[in-house]
């Protein structure tokens, strides 16, 4: 058990920092799914900008890795390319 006022303190940063990551991880997930499950290639584009800026936010704030949101950005892209008009 954490002795130091600040290590008590870290914990809490830390518990609630990690809640909070893995609300924004799951929200993303769920995104990325909802977009990969769309068949209408126009609606699927319009998806796939909120989609795209929701993964640059959290490859910002190391929510995921940088190099793991552009591999998921690039497969959306594919997929989107793919569908039919």
């Amino acid at each position: 058990m954490a002795n130091h006022k600040s290590a008590i303190k870290r914990i809490r940063q830390t518990q609630a920092r990690n809640l909070r990551n893995r609300y924004y991880a799951k929200t993303m997930r769920n995104a990325v799914r909802n977009v990969r499950k769309m068949t209408d290639k126009a609606a699927a584009a319009e998806a796939v900008k909120k989609v795209e800026s929701m993964l640059d936010k959290l490859g910002r704030k190391n929510v995921i890795s940088k190099n793991k949101a552009a591999n998921l950005k690039s497969k959306l892209a594919k997929h989107i390319n793919k569908l039919e008009a």
